[in-house]
């Protein structure tokens, strides 16, 4: 599935409009230790998270994540979205918890 795919299905917030949403999906991963995810996520994953500091955009970078999702009402300070649009990261804002967040997802058939 396409990231503007998944938008169109969920109406979730593009915190980054001006970036690629034609890239590909290939499930998920959910969590917010850093060095878990770091070491466990997968590329072309999205990334379901409530974490909106800095370092998400670098942990996203490395693992090749084809998008971050912001859970649970959280969003991303102005200089961090700033850092994804120039890392080339979209990012989404789910608004629910992170469970029915990649409940969606599956459902979505992500």
């Amino acid at each position: 599935m396409r990231i503007s795919e998944l938008v169109s299905k969920t109406g979730w917030k593009v915190t980054t409009p001006g970036l690629d949403l034609e890239k590909e999906i290939h499930g998920a991963y959910c969590g917010d230790l850093l060095s878990w995810v770091m070491g466990n996520g997968e590329p072309e994953q999205a990334w379901i998270t409530v974490q909106v500091h800095m370092n998400v955009i670098a942990v996203a970078k490395l693992r090749e994540f084809s998008c971050i999702i912001i859970a649970d009402g959280a969003s991303l300070p102005p200089e961090v979205t700033a850092k994804a649009e120039e890392e080339e990261i979209p990012v989404l804002e789910s608004g629910i918890p992170v469970f029915e967040t990649a409940k969606i997802l599956v459902e979505a058939g992500v």
